[in-house]
């Protein structure tokens, strides 16, 4: 079995809390970092990927400083970058699917941001493709989420109970495997 690293909008905007509200697992860039040079040390292939919003005002936007990707990651020599500006990374601009196969890569281990969203969607779509997908869940991060939902109404959720529903939702459906960095770097 072949596999590649993916890494997920691992950028500065991030750590702007006013803009995105509470967060959670402060270790995630650090373990990123790890899952990184595990990678890198074995010659195993990366694929990064970026978030260009569409919106001018996210620290996301291509024009804002917050486009740029945490240190350890922009230090990457990637197999393949795509950026994208929806929640999957196989909707960017390179064609991930297509890649993957011409170079034989049939497992996916999945670490970044946000854990709820594009994490999230990009293991779902890994899953549904067929990839051996791994969701390597203290190497992401997500934010506290309210929002008026019709039929709901106001819906708090925290960023601790988006990250265990994800991981029981994506592990439980089928998706992706959850693990941690220590399992993943030693294994």
């Amino acid at each position: 079995m072949t596999r590649a690293l993916l890494v997920i909008d691992m950028q500065r905007g991030f750590n702007d809390v006013d803009f995105w509200g509470g967060t959670t697992n402060p270790a995630c860039e650090a373990n990123v970092a790890a899952l990184v040079e595990r990678w890198r040390d074995a010659g195993e292939p990366i694929v990064v990927v970026r978030h260009d919003s569409v919106l001018p005002d996210s620290p996301l936007h291509p024009d804002n400083a917050g486009n740029a990707l945490v240190d350890a990651v922009a230090a990457v020599e990637p197999a393949l970058f795509i950026t994208k500006d929806v929640n999957s990374a196989f909707y960017g601009d390179q064609d991930l699917h297509a890649w993957l196969g011409a170079q034989g890569i049939d497992a996916l281990v999945i670490c970044g941001i946000q854990t709820n969203m594009c994490v999230e969607t990009t293991a779902r779509m890994a899953g549904n493709l067929g990839y051996d997908t791994t969701v390597v869940l203290d190497a992401t991060r997500t934010f506290d989420l309210t929002a008026e939902v019709p039929g709901l109404g106001a819906v708090t959720r925290t960023a601790d109970d988006l990250m265990a529903s994800t991981a029981l939702v994506l592990q439980e459906g089928g998706f992706a495997r959850i693990a941690t960095t220590a399992e993943v770097v030693s294994g």
